[in-house]
């Protein structure tokens, strides 16, 4: 399968037993991109890498096919295949990756294969973040705590993901301050319109921002949902207002875009 095709029948650079090989993950998997932009610059800062199945199911469907007891190596495919895919398509940019927080690994040893991965491919590891999804009920925050702080010592920005989902979220803010909060989509969702999210958004920006962490909107579907998030403060987005995610491809942001956001 997709692990070993790609480092082949040495021994090293596999860490770790967990990461031999991944024949018991019978199925293939893929990679979408979509970028996050800076509106200060009009550039594209990132892209995230999004799991799509072989015949571009979305990342739902692929999940729910991942048994408990392989999530571990269905997180590390990931994470290879979304460096090994950017690489393959010229991404100069820095590369956003989930990783599941209930997969159970030591990230001392685990970071190994996807610093192999970079090196192999010839991409940067200093472009790469390491987000952590809010949206899933974490089963044991203090590994998720020292998984985190691993990455940070090493250099890596790091990011909360599906802010304000519902789950641990201020916990995890408490316990360790990342690079980037991501607003959770339905946080922001017609915020315009709403006074009480635009309240509860201003209030998480204005914590963020005393903690030193920078906020991100991700969900962004229309200019005036943008132009709230933009009087706030917040200067990197993400949603289908710029653009959708592209399955093995760059999506670039179009010109007519920023000429109908200066107009906002």
């Amino acid at each position: 399968m997709y692990l070993k095709q790609f480092f082949g029948d040495v021994s090293s650079p596999h860490p770790c037993v967990s990461c031999r090989g991944d024949e018991t993950l019978d199925f293939n998997v893929r990679m979408a991109f979509q970028p996050i932009v800076d509106v200060a610059t009009r550039s594209i800062w990132a892209y995230e890498a999004l799991v799509r199945g072989e015949h571009g199911e979305g990342a739902a469907d692929v999940i729910a096919r991942v048994p408990a007891d392989k999530l571990y190596r269905f997180d590390q495919t990931c994470r290879v295949l979304a460096i090994d895919t950017a690489a393959r398509l010229g991404m100069a940019t820095r590369l956003s990756i989930n990783f599941a927080p209930n997969a159970v690994y030591e990230p001392a040893t685990c970071i190994r294969l996807t610093l192999a991965a970079a090196e192999r491919c010839g991409f940067d590891p200093r472009q790469l973040i390491f987000e952590v999804t809010e949206s899933e009920k974490i089963r044991d925050v203090p590994h998720v705590v020292r998984i985190i702080k691993d990455y940070q010592g090493r250099g890596f920005l790091t990011a909360i993901d599906d802010f304000g989902a519902g789950y641990a979220g201020l916990n995890l803010l408490a316990e360790f301050q990342p690079d980037l909060v991501k607003l959770d989509m339905a946080l922001i969702r017609g915020l315009d319109q709403d006074r009480v999210r635009r309240s509860i958004t201003s209030g998480i920006v204005a914590t963020c921002r005393s903690l030193g962490c920078e906020v991100l909107a991700e969900g962004v579907e229309t200019a005036a949902e943008y132009r709230v998030l933009r009087d706030m403060g917040i200067t990197r987005f993400q949603g289908f207002l710029f653009a959708r995610p592209a399955l093995e491809a760059l999506p670039v942001i179009a010109p007519d875009t920023w000429t109908a956001l200066d107009a906002a």
